[in-house]
C-alpha cells in the first residue's frame, strides 16, 4: 500500500477507537516515507490515547523536528508533555506553537489548560494516612476487630500510599466502616449487617448491648446515601484529547492535485525554454501555453512567451502577454525583479515599432522596480533614437532655405543676433546629413559671431566649415580673423598659410599674414602697450602649446643660455626646430628678439 493509502487507514482505526491498529498502519507509513511530519502527528496522538505519554512525547519531538514552523506539531508535543504532567514543558511547547500559528484556537485552548494544572494544588493526602487515624482506629471496637484480620491490614497499607486505590475497596463494608471512622459520619449499613468479629453478643431480640446503643445514639444524623469521598479523586489531570491530523479530506485532495499540476507546468516551461533555445518557437509557444493551462499562478510563463513573440516579431501580442504578467504579477504580489523584466521587454518590443516615448516611459517605470544595466542601457539607445528621429522629422529643405535668406538680410541690416537664430534654424532644417552646402551655413555663422565679439563660438563654426568643406577657402579666412582678433597671431597665420597652400593668389588670406607680421613685430621690437603686452601673454599662457614650449627641458636650457649666455645662445640659432619653437613663443608675445 501507498503512504496515503496506509495514513487514511490509520486515520479511519483511530476514528473508530482502534488506537494500536492506527499506530501500526501509522508505522508502515513511516517506515515509507520517514520524512512525513504528519505521520508521526498521527502516531503520537494514538499513542497518547492508550496513555503512552513517553512514546508520544517521543513522536510529537520527531514531528517538531521536521517541521519546525508547523503549530499542530507543538500541539501534539503539547499534549504529550501534559500526560506526563511536565506542566512547564507543555506551557513551553503549546507558546513555540503560537508563534508560528498564533490564531491556533487548539493551542491557545491548551496553553490555558497546561498554565490552570501548573497552578493547580496537589490532590489531598489519603485520609488514612493522618498520624491520629491508627489511634481513632483502634479505639473504635469495630476498629479493633478488623486490625487483627491480615487481609484489612493489606487494604489499610493499599490506600495510605494511594487515595486513588480506595475505588478498588468500595464494595467491601470494611472500608465503609473506615470511612466512618475517619470522618466520624454514618454513612449506613450498620454493624449488625457486617461479621467484623466483635467480641459483643446479641440479646435474644437481636440488638447489641447497652454499650453500643449509647455510642449510635450519640452519632450525628445523615443521609442514608453515602457520600463521595472526597480523596477517592484522580491524582491525575486529564490530558486535552488528542487528535489525528486528517488525510483523505477534500482539501487536502484539491491541495494535491494542485501540486501535481504544478510540478506537470514547471516541466512544460522546460520543455518550452529547450525549444526557445533551439529557435523552435512554434513548439516553445504549445509549451508555454500547456503550462498556464496547468498552473495560471505563475507569470514567468507569460514573460517567456512574450520572449517567443518578440523574436518572431509579433509584438503586439509580446505587449499584451508583458502586460498580463504585469498585472497577475502586482495582484500576487511577484517578485520586483520579474514585474520588471515584464516592463523592459514591453520597453523594447515598442522599440520596435518605433514608439519610442512609450518605451522611455516604459524603461523608467522598470528602473523604479529593479535598477538593471541592461534597462538603462536600452534607455538610453531610446532616447538617443527619439532624438535622432526628431530632429529627421524636422528636416525640412524647402524650410531650410527659407530660413537662410532670413539670415542674409538681417546681416544686411546688422541684425546679427537675429541672423545668428535663422542661419542656426536653417542647419536643423537642413543639417550637414542632408544639406551639401551646410559648410556655408557655418561661415556665415562664423562671420556673425565676429561681428558679436563671440570669437571662441565663431572659431567652433569656422573649424566646422572647413571641417565639412576643406577647399572652402572662405573658412580659413574666417578663422584667421577670428585668431587675429583673439591676439592670438602665431595661430591666425598659420590658418591663413593653410589657405593660401589651397588658393596662393587669394589676396584676402594675403592680408591676413601681413596683419599678422604686423602685429607680431610690434610686440617683438617692444613698441606694444603694456597693457597690450600683459593680455596677449595672458592669453598665450592659457594655450596647452606655449605651455609645452615653456615646460620642454630643452627650450628652458636655451632660454637659460640666450639670458646668461649670449655666445652660447647663437649656437641654438643654427638649429631649425629651436627657431621653429622661438619663433612660436615670440608670435606668442612670451619673449621678445632685440
Amino acid at each position: 500500500m501507498s503512504v496515503d493509502e496506509l495514513k487514511a487507514k490509520g486515520n479511519a482505526a483511530f476514528s473508530a477507537g482502534n488506537h494500536k491498529e492506527a499506530i501500526d498502519f501509522f508505522t508502515q507509513a513511516i517506515s515509507i516515507d520517514p520524512s512525513n511530519h504528519v505521520l508521526y502527528s498521527n502516531r503520537s496522538a494514538s499513542k497518547a490515547s492508550l496513555k503512552d505519554y513517553d512514546g508520544a512525547l517521543e513522536d510529537a519531538k520527531q514531528c517538531v523536528t521536521l517541521k519546525p514552523s508547523w503549530g499542530k506539531g507543538y500541539s501534539r508535543l503539547g499534549a504529550a508533555y501534559f500526560g506526563l504532567e511536565d506542566w512547564s514543558e507543555a506551557v513551553k511547547a503549546y507558546e513555540q506553537g503560537l508563534e508560528h500559528d498564533p490564531s491556533n484556537e487548539q493551542l491557545l485552548s491548551s496553553l490555558k489548560e497546561a498554565k490552570a494544572a501548573a497552578i493547580r494544588p496537589p490532590p489531598s493526602a489519603s485520609p488514612f494516612a493522618k498520624p491520629d487515624f491508627l489511634a481513632k482506629l483502634a479505639m473504635d471496637p469495630r476498629g479493633r476487630a478488623m486490625m487483627g484480620q491480615p487481609d484489612f491490614m493489606t487494604m489499610l497499607r493499599d490506600v495510605q500510599t494511594n487515595s486513588a486505590n480506595m475505588s478498588k475497596y468500595i464494595q467491601d463494608p470494611r472500608f465503609m466502616v473506615m470511612m466512618e471512622i475517619a470522618f466520624g459520619l454514618k454513612l449506613g449499613g450498620g454493624p449488625e449487617d457486617m461479621d467484623i468479629g466483635s467480641d459483643q453478643k446479641k440479646d435474644s431480640n437481636g440488638h447489641h448491648g447497652h454499650e453500643h446503643d449509647a455510642e449510635r445514639r450519640c452519632m450525628p444524623e445523615t443521609s442514608t446515601k453515602p457520600a463521595a469521598p472526597a480523596a477517592a479523586a484522580s491524582s491525575k489531570v486529564a490530558p486535552p484529547p488528542p487528535e489525528p491530523e486528517p488525510m483523505e479530506t477534500e482539501v487536502d485532495e484539491e491541495a494535491r492535485e494542485q501540486k501535481r499540476k504544478r510540478a506537470e507546468a514547471i516541466k512544460e516551461k522546460e520543455a518550452g525554454n529547450e525549444a526557445y533555445k533551439k529557435k523552435d518557437f512554434q513548439v516553445a509557444i504549445q509549451h508555454y501555453n500547456k503550462a498556464m493551462e496547468l498552473d495560471s499562478s505563475d507569470i514567468s510563463f507569460l514573460t517567456n512567451r512574450s520572449a517567443v513573440y518578440f523574436e518572431t516579431k509579433q509584438y503586439d501580442a509580446c505587449i499584451a502577454d508583458c502586460d498580463e504578467a504585469i498585472q497577475r504579477g502586482r495582484d500576487i504580489r511577484a517578485d520586483f525583479k520579474i514585474i520588471a523584466k515584464a516592463l523592459t521587454r514591453k520597453g523594447s518590443a515598442l522599440m520596435q515599432q518605433d514608439k519610442y516615448e512609450e518605451a522611455i516611459a516604459v524603461f523608467n517605470k522598470s528602473l523604479t522596480e529593479h535598477r538593471n544595466a541592461d534597462t538603462l542601457k536600452k534607455l538610453n539607445e531610446a532616447e538617443k533614437l527619439l532624438k535622432d528621429k526628431k530632429e529627421k522629422d524636422y528636416i525640412d529643405t524647402d524650410k531650410c532655405a527659407e530660413e537662410r535668406e532670413k539670415g542674409n538680410q538681417a546681416f544686411k541690416q546688422d541684425k546679427y543676433p537675429e541672423a545668428v537664430q535663422h542661419y542656426t534654424e536653417a542647419l536643423r532644417r537642413g543639417p550637414p546629413a542632408v544639406n551639401p552646402e551646410a559648410y556655408k551655413l557655418y561661415s556665415n555663422l562664423a562671420a556673425c559671431y565676429t561681428k558679436l565679439g563671440a570669437y571662441p563660438e565663431g572659431v567652433k563654426a569656422a573649424d566646422k566649415c572647413i571641417e565639412l568643406e576643406p577647399s572652402f577657402v572662405k573658412g580659413y579666412s574666417r578663422k584667421g580673423a577670428l585668431q587675429y582678433f583673439m591676439k592670438e597671431y602665431d595661430k591666425a597665420m598659420e590658418t591663413y598659410q593653410k589657405g593660401l597652400k589651397i588658393e596662393p593668389d587669394n589676396a584676402e588670406l594675403q592680408e591676413g599674414i601681413d596683419r599678422c607680421v604686423g602685429a607680431i613685430s610690434r610686440f617683438a621690437s617692444g613698441n606694444a602697450s603694456k597693457e597690450e603686452v600683459k593680455e596677449r601673454q595672458e592669453r598665450a599662457m592659457a594655450d596647452p602649446e606655449v605651455q609645452g614650449l615653456l615646460k620642454d627641458p630643452v627650450m628652458q636650457a636655451v632660454l637659460r643660455d640666450f639670458q646668461e649666455n649670449p655666445k652660447a645662445a647663437q649656437k641654438h640659432l643654427s638649429s631649425p626646430e629651436i627657431m621653429a619653437k622661438l619663433n612660436k613663443l615670440v608670435a606668442a608675445g612670451i619673449i621678445q628678439m632685440k
